[in-house]
């Protein structure tokens, strides 16, 4: 497919001086400005930065994915590149040179363009992803190209390793065109230039077609290393110190990603994943085990879904994820699209063994290391601590009244805080959050002792980070980044450790659900995953049940290996001096710190208004500390 320019008579001479200078006036007021050129291309300019990304369309030929490259940046040109349009085009830039240099004592254009090249295409070899980076030859910018070169010698292409030119021409430009602005005159302003050819490994080099996968990947790489580069200069040459790369990023958030997640959004709470997927009839199905001598695979009964599957999933792909600019906010909406896609499936499979495949690609594996710490937790806990039948026990509408004073707590805090606690007749036993409510099964009974533990775990840990994340911008931080769940049951055994309330009974119960997942995996039946955990690991007949009966709802549904392997990952995480706070920002995976860390860097997220109160307490203080030296899951066990 070739690219052509639409027959139009007037050109980007419609970008008048006047419009110009509305650009200019708008930057120097600090305003952010995002408008699309006549012909093809747009400026867009978050607020007063050292620096400009330019791409120009060539004038014939396709160059399809490359002109995507820039939008990452917050400061970026997309432009036609014929001559015709280069007065204006050259009018823009040296106005946007003049004014950033003089708030900022420098200024640095960076213009890519794609490598022209006669390259046959070989399906069977891989393309090596090749830049050459072009500087003026008095170059004083040396440490930015420094970092420029090292970033782009990371960058990785199907995993292929890049290789990195750097030549000094006294003309910077695509071929075929005119330099946006002379070397020389950028320099008597005080500006510098910059040109990196990139070969397109995103794309077919004889149709031009784009790779989507490999195009997303490259950006986002490549916008962080662009970043880095900037950040490098602007440290460097000018009177701006941000304090990290991170927050020379886009801040601005343009309308199609507030579409995107309002869209994800809506199908998320079209439907209630853990209410659909939890068993109407426990009780009557535990009676039914009972009276059967403990030999016949209950029936479980489902709630009737009130969606179709496969019509929500038309919804969720009708979404425009490919309007989203920003590729760290594309990525994320994407893998909640994957993830929204694979809960649509498993309501689809539900009571079928084709449940248990999706549960596996979206809560993963049991891996054999996780089952040996299980086994080791579950053949030396004591089968009952020291104290745990002390205090008696708590009715449902008693532990609700307890739960429902611990939300008080935190709304005086912050009003915000709108949590409910209600005492569910649909559910036997047991304790739900759900859109930002606490379901107490109307048959609960809850050990005085676990009490605080469990209302650290359900409102502490749960409800506070869907609290947290609705006082976010996006939606996703409260209905749940992709992936979430590990981390948020991780969070929520942590606070019952911190408070006091991990006891070897409830050790031992994260370790069964552990190894009754992986039986399941393995093929075993109800019947004989009930026997392993009450014959081998001496689990009373109920709480046998209970566990299988969590691991098999559905068809099989292996999210409960998520509480022990969650612990591990958080100690890990801990000992490793990462940051405890930030992961009460909202409903995230431990693998979105990094980008969580970004976004707060750009002033796009904003930090929680919440945290645990239990962390202002003397002994969860004392115990974070020890955790950060280092301790695992069966140290846990010595120091309860």
């Amino acid at each position: 497919m070739s690219r052509t320019t639409p027959n139009v008579n007037p050109g980007f001479e419609e970008f008048s001086d006047r419009d110009i200078s509305t650009v200019i006036q708008r930057l120097a007021e600090n305003k952010r400005v995002r408008r699309k050129l006549p012909i093809w291309g747009r400026i867009h300019i978050d607020r007063l930065l050292p620096f400009l990304c330019v791409y120009r369309r060539p004038i014939a030929g396709h160059d399809h994915g490359t002109d995507r490259l820039v939008l990452s940046e917050a400061a970026y040109l997309n432009a036609p590149g014929e001559k015709r349009f280069q007065r204006n085009l050259a009018n823009l830039v040296e106005r946007l040179a003049s004014l950033m240099i003089d708030r900022f004592g420098a200024f640095l254009v960076l213009e890519l363009w794609s490598e022209k090249s006669a390259e046959a295409s070989d399906d069977n070899q891989p393309r090596i992803p090749c830049f050459r980076i072009l500087h003026p030859p008095d170059v004083e910018i040396e440490s930015t190209i420094r970092v420029l070169q090292e970033g782009l010698m990371a960058l990785r292409a199907a995993k292929q390793r890049a290789v990195i030119t750097t030549q000094g021409a006294r003309k910077i430009a695509p071929p075929g065109m005119m330099p946006l602005l002379p070397v020389h005159r950028l320099q008597e302003l005080g500006g510098y230039i910059l040109g990196l050819e990139i070969k397109p490994v995103y794309s077919d080099p004889e149709s031009g077609d784009v790779y989507p996968l490999v195009l997303r990947a490259f950006r986002r790489q490549l916008s962080h290393i662009l970043d880095r580069a900037f950040f490098e200069f602007t440290r460097k040459h000018t009177t701006h110190h941000p304090p990290h790369f991170h927050s020379l990023g886009r801040r601005a958030v343009v309308k199609a990603v507030w579409d995107v997640d309002r869209a994800l959004a809506a199908v998320s709470d079209s439907f209630d994943f853990l209410y659909q997927v939890t068993p109407m009839n426990t009780e009557e199905a535990w009676k039914t085990f009972q009276r059967k001598g403990f030999e016949k695979e209950p029936v479980f009964i489902y709630r009737p879904s009130t969606i179709d599957p496969g019509l929500v999933k038309r919804d969720l792909y009708g979404i425009r994820m490919e309007r989203i600019e920003d590729p760290t906010l594309l990525n994320l909406f994407m893998g909640k699209q994957m993830e929204l896609d694979r809960q649509l499936t498993m309501l689809n499979d539900l009571g079928t063994k084709k449940f248990m495949y999706a549960s596996l690609q979206l809560h993963g594996d049991v891996s054999t290391s996780l089952v040996n710490v299980a086994k080791e937790i579950l053949e030396g806990a004591p089968r009952r601590s020291r104290g745990e039948s002390a205090g008696g026990g708590l009715t449902a509408p008693a532990f609700a009244e307890k739960a429902a004073a611990e939300i008080a707590r935190y709304v005086r805090r912050y009003p915000e805080f709108k949590a409910k606690v209600q005492v569910s007749n649909e559910m036997y036993s047991g304790l739900l959050v759900s859109r930002g409510k606490l379901l107490v099964g109307k048959e609960t009974r809850i050990p005085a002792h676990r009490a605080d533990a469990l209302i650290q775990h359900e409102i502490g840990t749960h409800l506070l980070t869907y609290y947290n994340g609705q006082a976010q911008p996006f939606k996703m931080l409260y209905t749940g980044l992709p992936g979430y769940d590990e981390l948020q049951e991780g969070l929520a055994v942590l606070a019952e450790y911190l408070v006091g309330g991990l006891t070897s009974e409830r050790m031992r119960v994260l370790a069964a659900r552990v190894m009754a997942a992986r039986a399941l995996i393995d093929g075993a039946t109800f019947v004989e995953v009930f026997r392993l955990l009450e014959r081998t690991y001496e689990f009373s007949r109920l709480t046998a049940y209970t566990i299988t009966m969590r691991v098999f709802r559905g068809g099989g549904f292996t999210k409960d290996a998520h509480y022990l392997r969650g612990l591990r990952g958080i100690l890990n995480y801990l000992a490793s001096k990462g940051d405890f706070e930030i992961l009460f920002v909202g409903k995230i995976a431990r693998t979105h710190v990094g980008v969580i860390k970004e976004l707060l860097l750009r002033q796009i997220l904003k930090p929680p208004p919440l945290y645990p109160h239990y962390l202002e307490t003397p002994m969860a203080q004392s115990r974070l500390e020890t955790l950060r030296r280092g301790l695992t899951v069966l140290d846990l066990m010595k120091k309860k």
